[in-house]
């Protein structure tokens, strides 16, 4: 990869990483209502950055999940997003499957961050990397020659797996031994110790994920490709990111199709040629080629099209129809808001796809003002320009 072509496009991947974060936050107010006249009756010609209010919901069809948010905050999708940000920035731009599996559980697990909606496939990767971790326990325990009493193990067990979630491989015995040490000083259970952790270690699969194919498998997408973009074996970690928090072949197929997408727009490359690869990995390419067709720019009409729920099938050829037809980047955020359903799940694919085209201000780009109202934006923005302007090792 040329690294001066890589320089030449750090701004417009910053563009795209805010672009996500901004469509997120705009969309909450009103994301899982179905009912696009109800939008309309209570959004107006702006329904953005609406505060959650159980009362939109009232007599029409949909699910009120963002209560106690404030206008700017963004939906459980950007907060699984700035977790895999976190794991690439910690590991200088690549992706630790094991990192990002512990940040996950860490985050939004029992005492994690996390506080708010928890989706299916992340309430069910929560309970499959407790289930991995519980077989490699098993597997460990099996394994152990040591003569110990079923309370010694239980004892090894409690003080290796602070350790196991975070340290991997070489890193683990020293801590293991340490901790053990203020227990059992005899050198044949702290060794038994270290023997547990490291079976443990290596019986820990990568594969987590529910067997979901909905949004979350590639609403986090964009930090990801904006790492990688370019590199050859961008499909192939696209899948094991996915496979994360969702282990399911369609969705993996969706989530190729969405990289594609990003990666040529990211790289500066015309819509056109974006999608033209972006359909030669799609599931379904035949609605994605009805959606560049179907216009002018409708939002409700292409949720009656194709459906306005979380399910990739549906939410693909909305996000193409609006990315085909919209002409900056605040009619693509209020045609996606009035479309009704998951829009802060498509949000993570329109945002950062139409600020890759558009950029910040002017016209057609960000509005300045929409990047100052999200949450936290300085430290959102910090990480961004960290994770793409930052010296890291190349991730090919």
């Amino acid at each position: 990869m040329n690294p001066e072509s890589a320089t030449a496009r750090q701004p417009r991947v910053i563009a795209a990483l805010a672009g996500g974060w901004v469509a997120d936050a705009a969309a909450l107010g009103l994301h899982w209502l179905y009912n696009s006249p109800r939008i309309l009756e209570v959004g107006g010609e702006a329904p953005e950055f609406l505060e959650p209010k159980a009362e939109y919901f009232d007599g029409v069809f949909g699910y009120f999940a963002h209560g106690g948010k404030q206008i700017g905050d963004v939906s459980h999708y950007g907060a699984a997003t700035g977790v895999l940000i976190d794991s690439l920035l910690a590991n200088p731009g690549r992706l630790s499957v094991r990192d990002y599996q512990r940040r996950f559980r860490t985050f939004f697990g029992p005492g994690g961050q996390w506080c708010g909606y928890i989706d299916n496939p992340t309430r069910l990767t929560l309970d499959n990397l407790n289930r991995n971790e519980q077989t490699a326990i098993d597997k460990a325990l099996a394994s152990v020659i040591a003569d110990l009493t079923d309370r010694q193990k239980q004892v090894l067990v409690q003080k290796v797996l602070p350790y196991t979630r975070y340290l991997s491989g070489e890193e683990l015995a020293s801590p293991v031994r340490q901790a053990i040490n203020l227990t059992y000083q005899d050198t044949d259970i702290q060794e038994a110790g270290v023997h547990i952790a490291n079976t443990i270690d290596q019986n820990l699969i990568p594969a987590s994920g529910a067997d979901d194919r909905q949004l979350p498998a590639v609403s986090k997408l964009p930090p990801l490709v904006a790492c990688y973009c370019g590199h050859s074996d961008l499909m192939a970690l696209t899948e094991a990111a996915v496979r994360v928090t969702n282990d399911n072949d369609e969705a993996v197929a969706w989530a190729r199709c969405a990289a594609r997408l990003l990666d040529h727009l990211f790289r500066g490359e015309s819509l056109t040629s974006a999608f033209d690869a972006a359909l030669a990995e799609a599931p379904d390419p035949d609605s994605l080629a009805r959606a560049r067709t179907d216009g002018p720019l409708d939002g409700p009409g292409a949720g009656d099209a194709y459906g306005r729920t979380c399910y990739l099938p549906e939410a693909m050829p909305v996000i193409v129809h609006i990315l085909t037809h919209a002409d900056n980047f605040t009619d693509a955020m209020r045609a996606n808001i009035r479309c009704g359903g998951d829009s802060c799940g498509r949000a993570w694919i329109i945002g950062p796809a139409m600020a890759a085209m558009h950029g910040v201000g002017g016209e057609r780009g960000i509005p300045l003002s929409w990047l100052a109202r999200v949450s936290d934006a300085h430290r959102l923005y910090g990480d961004i320009e960290q994770l793409v302007n930052g010296d890291r090792a190349d991730p090919g």
